[in-house]
């Protein structure tokens, strides 16, 4: 038999047996690999509820222990800031394991948790780079009207710059590399932690709807 001729048979034999198939029987066809990137994606945002944990703990003790006035104020309001993030974080966990935890994690399911993980992610970004100049601003005017200026700064700053013109100038372009890294880096993070797995998750949903 010609392998042209196999090829042939082959396909038609693979028609043929997806043709009598219900959507149930495509659903349990579909169900380890839907529960294998769900599952990924709670790991996802376990990985993401830990590490906000680790960070508001982190800022919580700076704030209570820190010798500086303008530190304590800073690492305090945004303890409050990551307190509030692990709200939504929670939220989108309890949906997820809910919506992907029956037996047949049909369409519906599907795309209610594309839609909900493809509005976090955007949220995310929006409130990550809607934030970038509120820490700038809100820093510099911690520093500007700190009673307790840094001694090791200062003098590091007047062996530096010989004029304010300069100071400006390099927070400046500062502001402008870390916003630019940030950009960047948080595209690719919130892609590799949520982006590929939506992608996968709508293929499935892509499967399904084709057969």
């Amino acid at each position: 038999m010609e392998l042209d001729e196999l090829k042939s048979q082959l396909k038609h034999k693979l028609a043929t047996d997806h043709t009598g198939r219900s959507e149930e029987d495509i659903a349990i066809l579909l169900t380890k690999k839907t529960n294998s990137v769900i599952a990924k994606l709670k790991r996802s945002l376990r990985i993401e509820i830990i590490s906000c944990i680790l960070i508001t703990l982190v800022f919580a003790f700076i704030g209570l222990t820190s010798k500086t006035f303008a530190f304590r104020i800073y690492f305090s309001v945004f303890t409050i800031v990551s307190i509030a993030f692990l709200i939504p974080m929670f939220y989108l966990f309890k949906r997820t394991a809910t919506l992907g935890g029956t037996a047949f994690p049909i369409k519906s399911n599907l795309q209610t948790i594309v839609t909900i993980i493809e509005e976090f992610i955007k949220r995310y970004f929006q409130f990550t780079m809607a934030l970038l100049p509120v820490c700038f601003l809100f820093a510099l005017l911690l520093g500007y009207h700190d009673k307790e200026p840094n001694q090791h700064i200062d003098s590091l700053a007047k062996s530096l710059f010989s004029s304010l013109w300069q100071v400006i100038l390099f927070i400046a372009v500062y502001c402008i590399l870390l916003s630019v890294g940030i950009y960047y880096f948080t595209k690719w993070y919130l892609k590799k932690l949520y982006g590929k797995y939506v992608s996968q998750l709508k293929e499935c949903i892509r499967e399904l709807t084709e057969e």
